[in-house]
């Protein structure tokens, strides 16, 4: 089923209100069933679904009348989700809502037609199709804990970095996008001058393979490192570097406009050899799309396009040593300051405050 949620709904497309149900179960009576759609006004034959129920109940199911039958049962019950429908014709929507007791005479019901008035000329029935998996749009007051855990202290990290992270006083959200902020709390260059933020979704958020995708923009200034990377689950276990480690973007703010990826494993913790990076003229000023393709076979790399990577790494012989991308990893999120890297060239205290903003995190699972 190829569903994509949206962050935003089209501006001048066409919306349409629909209140009904069809089920007056007692438990359910409270329940109003609603949602509304438009037809995307940038992507072809591509419909946006929202759910505007009303009540108190635990999911909502969709089935966008394709022929594929109900979706999965769905906790989030505000995001955008999309629909692509390649071929001309009225489709039958239903939107179920569960409620409290999580049972098939427990639902309400809504259906609505769609009309898509031509084929899309472009589909390619033959082309790899995708699904999103997972999301975080941050479009809700507060940071949702149910995806992202703080790591918290001031220790060094590894790297010799300056900043005391702190329990998500360095993290907001306004305006649907995340916003951590590096700040300066004192007159000295050691450890604790600074606080920051380090999200992670370890033991919450957890994919192995597909195409991930963070629209973020970047900090400037001597002395910034923000990172947007993934650990295997498995590091309490194998421990670093064995669990390995994908960068999908880093940058250090004493070198503008140049963003890194790379990966650590056992054959290449000693030094950062499996690596690239791409001039991005304009990270530090507006959003970009940090992306990477994980397959069993390779991991590639890409700004805004996935069709032109800029680096591609895939071992001929696969060892443990070289290809621990098998399992599971987690989301890490992080602002650091100073460091060997970060910090290479010193820090320029006249800099702060510095954000990374993050607008989202996507994991699309690849359905062939």
């Amino acid at each position: 089923m190829n569903i994509k949620f949206k962050p935003l709904l089209v501006l001048f497309a066409i919306t349409q209100f629909i209140n009904g149900c069809t089920s007056d179960n007692d438990d359910t009576n409270d329940i109003v069933v609603s949602f509304i759609y438009e037809y995307d006004s940038t992507e072809t034959n591509t419909v946006n679904f929202t759910n505007t129920s009303e009540g108190d109940y635990l999911y909502i199911q969709w089935d966008y009348g394709d022929g594929e039958g109900d979706g999965d049962k769905e906790t989030d019950k505000t995001s955008v989700y999309s629909k692509y429908y390649p071929y001309a014709g009225d489709y039958e929507v239903t939107l179920t809502v569960w409620g409290l007791n999580n049972s098939s005479s427990d639902t309400k019901t809504l259906t609505q037609t769609i009309t898509i008035d031509a084929d899309d000329p472009n589909y390619d029935p033959d082309a790899p199709t995708e699904t999103l998996k997972w999301s975080d749009e941050f479009d809700g007051e507060t940071i949702d804990t149910d995806n992202w855990t703080f790591e918290t202290g001031d220790g060094g990290w590894g790297n010799n970095e300056l900043q005391n992270y702190t329990n998500g006083d360095n993290a907001t959200i306004e305006d649907g996008v995340l916003i951590i902020t590096a700040e300066k709390v004192n007159d000295d260059q050691t450890t604790g001058s600074y606080t920051s933020t380090r999200m992670i979704t370890w033991g919450k958020q957890e994919f192995t393979y597909g195409r991930i995708e963070v629209r973020a923009k970047l900090p400037s200034g001597t002395g910034v490192w923000p990172a947007i990377w993934m650990l295997g689950a498995n590091l309490d276990t194998k421990g670093w570097p064995a669990c390995g480690e994908i960068d999908i973007m880093e940058y250090v703010g004493y070198d503008p406009n140049i963003v890194h990826s790379s990966l650590h494993t056992t054959s290449s913790s000693g030094a950062t050899v499996n690596t690239d990076e791409l001039t991005v003229v304009n990270c530090e000023e507006d959003f970009n799309i940090y992306g990477m393709l994980w397959t069993e076979d390779a991991i590639s790399f890409y700004v805004n396009d996935q069709d032109d990577p800029f680096y591609t790494y895939s071992p001929s012989k696969k060892t443990d040593d070289n290809w621990p991308f098998d399992n599971p990893c987690f989301f890490i999120l992080n602002l650091a300051v100073g460091g060997t890297w970060g910090g290479a060239y010193g820090i320029d205290d006249s800099i702060f405050p510095q954000t990374l903003e993050v607008d989202y995190v996507r994991v699309y699972e690849l359905d062939n």
